[in-house]
């Protein structure tokens, strides 16, 4: 598989650090060669993310929620890497969000058969698609679309939800409610974020 060009010219200086990244740069980020690339882990997380459905439609939660939680993980660690290290590219820019959505947009599907409100399940994936197609038109009009903190802290609602879902479907867990009411929250977050052009 060929990997996005990775040429310095194509590297952009990131505007803001995160608290979060200065942790996970601490933690995470020495541990990782210093060849692999934000992009790399964006990729990975792309490969992966059929894997992640494929368990969790069998039921294999073992596996599923483990790995979800992994792969979940890898959006986190690739933006702090991409910012720490100033190797915010446009291709991450556009494909790093949408890895995050093919990751969750299946996932709230999937576990809305058994566990979540459709009508509440259908708003979260409506809002997440109109996101990708207003980014699209948004880069057609030359405009710099990337993750903002209304994005950020939609997706950690997002994946905290899942991670509720999936506690119940595995352990039997009763955090069904908190977790609409974390989806719900996290629509509000997510109009917030498409107002301020974010991905």
């Amino acid at each position: 598989m060929k990997f996005p060009s990775f040429r310095s010219t194509e590297y952009i200086h990131a505007h803001h650090i995160y608290p979060s990244d200065r942790i996970i740069a601490a933690l995470v980020l020495p541990f990782l060669p210093s060849t692999v690339t934000p992009n790399h882990i964006t990729m990975v997380r792309f490969i992966a993310t059929p894997f992640v459905l494929l368990l969790l439609s069998l039921q294999y939660y073992a596996w599923g929620v483990p790995l979800f939680l992994l792969v979940a993980l890898t959006d986190a660690v690739d933006g702090a890497l991409a910012r720490t290290r100033h190797h915010i590219t446009d291709w991450g820019r556009m494909f790093d969000p949408l890895a995050d959505k093919l990751l969750i947009i299946p996932t709230v599907l999937v576990l809305s058969i058994n566990f979540l409100d459709h009508y509440l399940a259908f708003i979260v994936v409506g809002v997440e698609l109109l996101i990708i197609v207003a980014a699209l038109a948004w880069r057609k009009e030359g405009r710099i679309v990337q993750a903002n903190w209304w994005g950020k802290i939609k997706m950690l609602l997002e994946v905290t939800a899942v991670m509720a879902l999936l506690f119940t479907a595995w352990l039997g867990w009763p955090l069904v409610p908190f977790a609409s009411y974390l989806f719900i929250t996290s629509i509000f977050f997510a109009v917030m974020s498409l107002i301020r052009f974010g991905a």
